[in-house]
């Protein structure tokens, strides 16, 4: 498993340097771009970056301060990065895009709150020559280029970890899926991934949608499936990340559940890692945010410069509006006990001393992070 997992972090490494040694060779590509009708510009352009909320760690840690610093090196620090956080509110987030178009930037870097919602937002960006790099979640509307992870690949990961984790026991019991926000399409995509490993291996008691991705929400999904299907019934609970897999174990430990059953989770976030150490939480999804900001901040200066994707997006995907959009995806590894230090520490993501408190001293000892 671990030389499996390794392989998978070397992928993911040669990924992002795939997508690094591409943006060299970018200019004078041919190839589909969506602003021909732009002038060549130089490194002087203005790149607006709007991402969806601050409930989730990694926005704000991760992201932001990664696009921004790539940015900053494909254009000679000459380029301007214009933020703003949607913090959840759809609304917020298209007036966020009015402001953009107003003050003229060249490209938009786009993480949708809702990606249906946004569409119309998109669209007038479009009208006014900007072009739209949609980022982790696939936004609806005339979108230039989009990059993310392999959503249907995090839901079978989760999937397959949590079937992993349960062995022949998986029928024994009851499992609680509790999954992300209906507006959000990377939600759906891990739900359909989870269930092509899950189903016909377990029995799925109760299934909710968790609206806003909130951890207060998942807390009380978990109550209410604890009540219906009694405490002892259940083995197992996938949760599509991290910040709601805090609140159902709240809720599993509210009711007394002991041992905890294995509970899945995503992105890698500080909290979670540190439930994985302490054994309360099976495992997460470990997305390494750089090929990731990298691929949206080499799209977005293409983009607004004028050139070509080619030798950026190798792929295409489709959204429920747009047929081939150039796209980079990256692969995702199942981070558990096993791996944390060849994963999250061995990236710089976090140090030993960040994740091994006082109090987790000694379940880290065990682990060998030190």
């Amino acid at each position: 498993m671990n030389a499996h997992l390794r392989r998978a972090a070397v992928a993911v490494a040669a990924t992002a340097m795939a997508v690094s040694l591409a943006a060299c060779g970018q200019a004078g590509d041919s190839g589909e771009s969506t602003s021909e009708s732009s002038p060549k510009k130089g490194d002087d352009i203005t790149i607006g970056l709007l991402l969806p909320e601050n409930q989730t760690a990694r926005y704000e840690k991760f992201d932001k301060p990664l696009i921004e610093k790539k940015i900053s090196e494909l254009t000679n620090g000459k380029a301007k990065v214009v933020y703003a956080n949607a913090k959840q509110d759809a609304t917020q987030q298209s007036q966020q895009v009015e402001t953009m178009i107003t003050n003229k930037v060249d490209a938009l870097i786009l993480d949708a709150v809702d990606a249906k919602a946004i569409a119309n937002s998109v669209k007038k960006a479009k009208d006014a020559g900007i072009p739209v790099v949609a980022y982790d979640r696939l936004a609806e509307g005339p979108i230039d280029a989009y990059t993310s992870f392999d959503n249907e690949e995090v839901g079978r990961v989760q999937g397959k970890a949590l079937l992993e984790a349960l062995g022949d026991k998986a029928k024994d019991g009851q499992v609680v899926m509790v999954n992300g926000s209906v507006t959000d399409p990377n939600a759906a995509l891990f739900k359909k991934g989870a269930h092509a490993q899950l189903d016909g291996k377990v029995n799925i008691g109760k299934e909710y949608d968790t609206k806003e991705w909130k951890p207060e929400n998942a807390n009380a999904n978990m109550e209410a499936a604890i009540s219906a299907l009694g405490k002892d019934k259940i083995i197992g609970v996938y949760s599509a990340n991290d910040g709601m897999a805090g609140g159902i174990i709240t809720a599993l430990k509210a009711a007394g559940v002991s041992p905890l059953p294995p509970v899945t989770g995503q992105d890698a976030e500080i909290s979670g890692v540190q439930r994985i150490v302490a054994g309360e939480q099976f495992m997460s999804v470990y997305k390494p945010y750089a090929p990731e900001a990298s691929a949206a901040a080499e799209m977005a200066v293409a983009l607004a410069k004028g050139e070509k994707l080619d030798a950026i997006a190798k792929a295409k995907v489709d959204s429920p509006t747009n047929q081939g959009v150039p796209a980079v995806l990256v692969p995702v590894v199942s981070l558990t006990q096993d791996n944390i230090k060849d994963t999250v520490v061995k990236d710089g993501v976090y140090t030993v001393q960040e994740i091994c408190t006082a109090k987790l001293k000694a379940a880290c000892d065990k682990l060998g992070l030190k």
